[in-house]
């Protein structure tokens, strides 16, 4: 049986300290993809009330990986959450990182999977609600490696694991120095880079996307870079039939991914 704890109350409108060096992951589904990828989180949040009874099969399990469980008032959890919805459990684990550069070159290189390999590439995407929704289909779409520029891109925090519902625990998200010699070794290594424009003359279920692909997905607005828009060998476009010119990039992406998968599929 975990024994929990509870803390006194903190006075009213003070913000509740994060454990040194550790990340807050908020939600269900995030705290369950941490304790299903093997980490443990120092500690746990768990919200006094109902909300401890619902929760008691995550609450065990990482109290048996030896998290220590807080039961703590739900607001100490909103105002930790600034806003996010925690769902009545908050983790604090070692915040996560980008993988290298290296070794997304050594991947596909020594490729291990069956399938031509699938990469989504955000080019300038730096809202976090944005950068997590992507992740989401990235992992729903088997994505094998999310790649960004060291510039101009969204953070691994908190917000977006909590949006990304675990699939920022679950895929790889590489960060590059210089996005268009990334692009340039992708070509050598024999992946196709496609890239979404609004003026692309090609739709986006036209081209091929059933080979070694890149999906370059440009900033909020702005779109791609110059750059990364000349490293791309074809554009392709979303039919648009209402009278709004772009989508959102997180949906954009979520419609791209599953038409390579639909091709893919055959």
């Amino acid at each position: 049986m975990v024994m929990k704890q509870k803390r006194p109350r903190r006075p009213a409108g003070s913000l509740p300290a994060v454990p040194g060096g550790l990340e807050a992951v908020f939600g269900v589904h995030a705290v369950r993809a941490l304790l299903d990828r093997g980490e443990t989180p120092r500690e746990l949040w768990v919200q006094e009330g109902s909300a401890g009874g619902r929760l008691s099969e995550l609450v065990e399990s990482a109290g048996s990986r030896g998290a220590r469980i807080q039961v703590r008032p739900r607001d100490e959890l909103d105002r930790l959450a600034q806003g996010a919805a925690h769902q009545g459990v908050i983790a604090f684990a070692t915040p996560l990182t980008f993988e290298s550069e290296a070794s997304l070159w050594f991947k596909l290189e020594a490729w291990p999977f069956e399938a031509p390999p699938l990469l989504l590439v955000l080019d300038g995407v730096t809202d976090v609600h944005n950068f997590g929704a992507c992740l989401r289909s990235a992992d729903a779409a088997g994505v094998h490696g999310v790649i960004v520029p060291k510039d101009k891109a969204a953070p691994l925090n908190a917000t977006v694991r909590k949006v990304a519902c675990g699939a920022a625990e679950s895929v790889p998200v590489y960060q590059v120095t210089n996005l268009a010699r990334a692009l340039a070794r992708l070509k050598e290594l024999g992946v196709w880079i496609t890239g979404t424009a609004g003026e692309a003359e090609t739709l986006v279920h036209e081209a091929d996307l059933t080979g070694p692909t890149a999906l370059v997905m440009g900033a909020e607005g702005k779109g791609m870079r110059r750059l990364t828009r000349e490293a791309c060998d074809l554009l392709v476009k979303l039919p648009m039939a209402g009278s709004v010119s772009s989508l959102n990039v997180s949906v954009a992406t979520g419609i791209c991914l599953f038409e390579v998968v639909r091709q893919r599929r055959g």
